[in-house]
């Protein structure tokens, strides 16, 4: 490589103000930007001798000030020569300029800058032929230097806290001042003058009278020492200057200076080169614009002011519209309410200390007066006001009139309460009328027993109920039955396992006990536990007549009504209260109850919108997990609940789900939490005050490998995915995800659930998931012990069915969504009776998650198997406490399959980062792998070798 002994150099500024060098050979060779760094820094320590320099595939890239510090003294090498081009050396002499100037300290802040609103530096030295580019050069250099957190920033930072008027600027920046004046301001140069020029506002006695304008000079060294300019009209210029220390007679035309700017910016003032005099004696009206505009243009220009006391918390008052309920809600005598319940109302205004009425708001517009004294207090009362007033009241009345929904919503979401109850600074511009209601002494206390569930009166057992209730359950009852009396739906969503099916059954015979059955009650459940509700009714309410709506021969049309009169309750699936709209829509029900309310949770189903508009005079909903995987599903279980409460789905989803679900939102959460506690109530097993005394669940995971079969299938399914997905549209895409992300979950499984094979008597072997699943059943086995074994897929549970009743663990039990009511309730049934020998009641229980995850009283097992993931927290624990609920003796065991080095590890690694969204009120469900990008998606599925298991 031949060594470069001419450099020839060239120089350019680019568009964003950093310079770019390049170098060349004398032959016109480039120069390696490396090689040119280490070359023309060779002597600089600070860029480490070129190695920090930003660099582009044509050079050097200088900062401002970096590019100041090369060109005004290049550290040249002796044994080089360089050929500069113009520009370069013009930038050299425009360097050594700026830096004189800097070394000099003749630079100065640029007012023309300032006023156009960005930052500017003038040399006040400077050569009259200085160009625009060495000014802006400057700027650029010291904006760089002001930033940093070097010396030079940090001494700006503490000139910004001693001169925030340096922060001024634009349109901010009064046009009465002069450049010599905010030079002065913003303490680049000393203000001489031993005095200020200063306005002082008096407050007139009433509404009606003048406000006095007084003008005073105050001492600059001891601020207390004020002189009261008086008007003097034989004295020239207008002000008599006899009482102001002698030293000061010297400025007064500074003082003159000041009352013109003064002229120029009161309204009222007609500006006079002459006698500079200002009105004394102001109108209500000039007052008004004096303290809300005049007095701030004043202080910008450098006139000092002194306003009422009282106008910084006058100006700042929230004004408020208060509507005190009249309404006689809440009354004991008052058995229902109801939340579309129309309120009356006692409008007032609040400002600050002061409260009017409608009439008297009216009243006092009227005087188009807009600084007011009112019982001792001045308020300001602006026409914008007025018209927010109007308006808010408008809206309030006839048709739109508030309901208890719209008083418990303003109750609930009102903002915590500020002392001071003032506008920000932030707020002043642009503040609102706000709403808030006053609740009258019985809704007060309606809403405190709603928000604290304690304080309501507990029921005592009625005498009808075969059993013992425990007190949490009884509370459970009481809670239902206190907002039915009040007409508000009720969500009982206690943890699986509590009893709400017995707080329900409790909830009947109070009903009952109490003559409040005119009509039947209807429960809508899943088909699954049609059979257990009955026979949960038989055992602690037999005294109930119990009608169940199912089956192919189940009574229609006009026979329906002739067969439940008479009955208590009429159960029913949610299948058919879709199908048999007609016929449950023909009478209003005296409660409805939903059972696993989660069924209603996609709001714009059929189902969800039969459900929804069924009548009845109270509505109940019984639910473990009210969110499952997004908060839109809270939304369509209490539309059931409280019509109309939450607003329209598209509001909910703007106004809650969106920015919850984005960014986690803590406020809206809280919110959420304050809008849906009242009607929500949840106890966990946890809670110490249940006092259970359940036997203790543990959880483990189960990790296995692939076979090489089931990795090569991986492999494969992936590729495909990929190769499919780059001329996909957005929608496609989102398919062709999910069914791949599905068929990998079924391979993790068995190869066969994706081949479609016939099976074999070597099937266990082909998958270590089920080779560990039969050694686990057999150990559970061996200890006399029962199972549960859960799976999403009914081919798998069909295969498991099979296996395991080939090893000899028959009979193997398998629930499933099509299986017949008559069949699950007798597998139930035997599963549960200890009284039965072993080889009939069965030891092994396999249910696919969702036909068996959800209101079924397993506790004969006490070990649980999720074989396949359903990848959401709030599922599985609802699946497990299948087991672990009340009536368990024993500990319980749950164990969580997980195939290693696939996407099932991955997302349970994801998921134990993750918060309890449920318990946020926040979730996602599996589509949100949809959403990822092609890169993150190959990091989710890849397969990870180092656990494939090559040898079978």
């Amino acid at each position: 490589m031949t060594t470069v002994t001419t450099l020839v150099l060239t120089a350019e500024i680019m568009a964003d103000g950093r310079f770019l060098i390049t170098g060349s050979g004398p032959h016109g060779e480039r120069i390696d930007p490396e090689a040119l760094g280490s070359t023309l820094f060779a002597w600089d320590e600070k860029s480490f001798y070129g190695t920090f320099l930003e660099k582009t595939e044509y050079g050097l890239l200088l900062s401002p000030s970096e590019a100041l510090s090369f060109f005004a003294s290049p550290a040249w090498l002796q044994h080089m020569t360089y050929e500069l081009n113009h520009a370069f050396t013009s930038y050299q002499e425009m360097a050594r300029v700026i830096q004189q100037a800097l070394a000099a300290g003749t630079i100065s802040p640029d007012f023309e800058q300032w006023k156009m609103g960005r930052y500017g530096w003038k040399m006040t030295d400077a050569p009259e032929d200085v160009s625009g580019l060495c000014r802006n050069w400057l700027t650029l250099a010291l904006e760089e230097a002001l930033l940093s957190r070097g010396e030079v920033g940090l001494a700006w930072d503490q000139l910004l806290t001693q001169f925030p008027a340096l922060m001024v600027m634009g349109s901010d920046l009064s046009p009465h001042l002069e450049e010599k004046e905010w030079l002065q301001s913003i303490g680049w140069l000393p203000d001489l003058t031993p005095f200020r020029t200063c306005l002082r506002l008096v407050e007139a006695e009433d509404s009606f009278s003048d406000w006095q304008l007084s003008v005073y000079l105050q001492d600059r060294e001891e601020p207390d020492r004020l002189f009261l300019i008086e008007r003097d009209l034989d004295s020239p210029h207008g002000y008599s200057r006899a009482d102001i220390p002698e030293e000061w007679v010297e400025h007064w035309e500074r003082f003159l200076h000041d009352l013109h700017k003064c002229q120029e910016i009161l309204p009222w003032e007609t500006p006079s080169s002459a006698e500079p005099l200002l009105l004394s004696r102001l109108s209500n009206e000039q007052a008004w614009t004096f303290l809300t505009a005049s007095s701030l243009l004043l202080v910008q220009a450098g006139i000092h002011v002194f306003l009422p006391a009282w106008w910084e918390q006058a100006r700042r008052v929230r004004p408020k519209l208060k509507a005190k309920v009249t309404s006689s809600v809440g009354a004991s005598r008052q058995s229902f309410l109801g939340i579309s319940q129309v309120m009356e109302f006692e409008w007032k205004l609040a400002l600050g200390p002061i409260e009017l009425s409608e009439e008297e708001f009216e009243q006092l517009i009227k005087q188009k007066q807009r600084l007011l004294k009112i019982r001792g207090h001045w308020v300001q009362l602006t026409p914008d006001l007025f018209l927010q007033l109007q308006e808010t009241l408008k809206k309030s009345k006839g048709k739109n009139a508030l309901t208890f929904r719209d008083v418990m919503k303003m109750h609930l979401t009102a903002p915590e309460e500020q002392e001071d109850d003032l506008l920000d600074d932030d707020e002043l511009d642009a503040y609102s009328l706000t709403m808030e209601v006053e609740l009258n002494q019985h809704l007060l206390q309606l809403m405190h027993q709603l928000q604290e569930t304690k304080q309501i009166p507990i029921l005592d057992q009625p005498s009808t109920f075969r059993g013992t209730l425990r007190k949490y359950q009884l509370e459970g009852s009481s809670w239902l039955l206190f907002l039915r009396r009040f007409g508000l739906g009720a969500c009982l969503a206690d943890d699986m396992g509590l009893g709400k099916t017995v707080q329900f059954i409790t909830y009947l015979l109070h009903l009952k006990q109490n003559g409040v059955s005119d009509t039947p009650s209807l429960l809508i459940c899943p088909t699954s536990v049609i059979g257990n509700w009955q026979k949960e009714l038989e055992r602690f309410a037999p005294s109930l007549k119990v009608f169940v709506h199912y089956g192919n021969n189940r009574l229609k049309k006009e026979d329906f009504l002739p067969a439940i009169e008479g009955a208590d309750l009429v159960i029913t699936s949610y299948a058919l209260s879709h199908l048999d709209e007609k016929e449950l829509s023909s009478i209003t029900w005296n409660a409805i109850c939903l059972d696993e309310a989660q069924n209603i949770k996609n709001a714009y189903t059929k189902q969800a919108s039969a459900v929804r508009d069924l009548q009845a005079w109270h509505r109940i909903a019984l639910t473990g997990t009210p969110i499952e995987n997004r908060l839109s599903e809270l939304w369509s279980i209490f539309d059931f609940l409280n019509p109309g409460y939450l607003g329209s789905l598209g509001d909910f989803a703007r106004r809650y789900v969106h920015p919850i679900e984005r960014d986690q939102d803590q406020s809206l959460i809280q919110q959420v939490q304050r809008l849906i506690q009242p009607f929500l109530l949840r106890r966990v097993k946890t809670d110490p005050s249940i006092q259970l005394d359940l036997p203790e669940k543990n959880e483990g995971k189960e990790y296995v490998p692939l076979t090489a079969e089931q990795g090569a299938l991986y492999e494969t399914a992936i590729q495909e995915m990929f190769a499919r997905m780059e001329n996909t549209s957005p929608m496609e895409r989102r398919g062709l995800i999910l069914t791949t992300l599905s068929r990998l979950k079924q391979l993790c499984d068995h190869p066969a659930l994706i081949l479609n094979e016939i099976a074999t008597s070597e099937e266990a072997s082909r998958s270590h998931k089920l080779e560990r699943l039969l050694e686990l059943v057999g150990d559970i086995r061996q200890k006399g012990e029962r199972c549960l074994i859960f799976t999403q897929y009914i081919e798998m549970g069909n295969m498991l069915q099979r296996v395991l009743t080939r090893e000899g663990y028959g009979p193997v039990f398998f629930l499933n969504g099509s299986t017949k009511k008559e069949m699950r309730d007798d597998m139930i049934a035997r599963f549960q009776n200890e009284a039965l020998p072993d080889q009939e009641r069965g030891a092994i229980f396999i249910l696919s998650l969702r036909a068996g995850g959800t209101g079924l009283n397993l506790t004969e097992a006490n070990h649980v198997i999720h074989y396949d993931r359903w990848w959401n927290p709030a599922v599985e624990n609802q699946a497990t406490d299948r087991a672990h609920r009340i009536g368990q003796r024993r500990n319980v065991q749950v164990y969580k399959f997980i195939s290693l080095g696939t996407i099932e590890e991955r997302i349970d690694e994801m998921m134990e980062r993750k918060l309890s969204l449920s318990q946020q009120i926040v979730g996602t469900g599996e589509s949100w792998i949809t959403e990822l990008s092609t890169s993150e998606l190959r990091e989710l599925f890849a397969l990870r070798h180092e656990w494939l298991d090559m040898k079978g």
